[in-house]
């Protein structure tokens, strides 16, 4: 039977949701989405489906998808219900070396905070992060960015599972990334900067960043692109070439691609929200 596909809400920089879901509520994304999602669940059972099985997610447990991870997720089919906070992120540059969390399967990572002395600590921070995503404060989604870059820092602190500290060269890779936006990047650029071979750097972007180098370039540019459409009055096809596009076109296609609006209609929405 093919099943039907979950809409995705349209990204900013982060969406969020505290769902209280009874019998029989499912997710399905068989492509998963563009942004991370985290969940934490408060009381109630969670059921993840993936490929070789499914886990099922207690109370005091977090969640982490990455990018293009298939979606399976629901209340477990015994359990009459699921309280579960959500959110739906892009994460910062320097935030990838915390999303190292112990894999269930591929792109399916889980965190048991049950036991935590930072459990609370978590979920406080998780609730305020939700609270600022839908209050009227000015910048909310900056304040609310904040709270969950607390919420990631603590999950970390609380992570004791064995990780690979992220490798120096594909840090290197990644800082070149940011710092020349505007620049023609190509993936044998980042394998002579980084020191490995295309093939090598290709495998630690997706083993240690969850994503694919060029992929990753262009999550940068856009999220850039984001914050000058927000703070600036530059015309589009300036920011466009500010972060690398030579084609204000392509860029409006792949700004939508991302964020599910227009370029103009992001500035707009983002001037409707100060």
């Amino acid at each position: 039977m093919v099943r039907e596909e979950t809409g995705a809400v349209p990204m900013v920089r982060l969406v969020s949701g505290h769902f209280r879901s009874g019998p029989g509520y499912s997710a399905w994304r068989s492509r998963g989405t563009p942004d991370w999602i985290l969940t934490y669940t408060i009381a109630g059972l969670g059921r993840y489906g993936h490929a070789l099985g499914e886990i099922i997610c207690e109370p005091g447990q977090l969640v982490l998808l990455r990018p293009g991870t298939l979606h399976d997720y629901g209340v477990e089919p015994k359990r009459q219900s699921w309280e579960f906070l959500w959110v739906h992120f892009h994460p910062r540059a320097d935030w990838i070396e915390w999303l190292a969390w112990p894999e269930e399967a591929p792109g399916l990572m889980r965190l048991d905070v049950k036991r935590s002395a930072y459990r609370s600590r978590i979920l406080a921070r998780f609730r305020s992060a939700h609270a600022l995503a839908i209050g009227s404060e000015r910048r909310r989604d900056d304040l609310a960015m904040n709270a969950l870059e607390e919420v990631l820092l603590w999950c970390d602190r609380a992570n004791h599972a064995e990780r690979t500290p992220l490798d120096p060269r594909l840090k290197l890779a990644m800082d070149h990334c940011c710092r020349n936006l505007a620049e023609k990047i190509t993936l044998g650029t980042l394998a002579r900067v980084s020191g490995l071979s295309p093939s090598r750097l290709s495998f630690l972007f997706h083993s240690q960043a969850g994503d694919a180098p060029i992929r990753y370039l262009e999550r940068q540019r856009l999220a850039r692109a984001k914050d000058l459409l927000e703070v600036t009055a530059e015309p589009v096809q300036d920011i466009a070439a500010h972060v690398g596009f030579d084609d204000p076109f392509y860029f409006s296609v792949r700004f939508r691609r991302h964020t599910g609006m227009s370029p103009r209609a992001f500035r707009k929405r983002a001037q409707g929200r100060r």
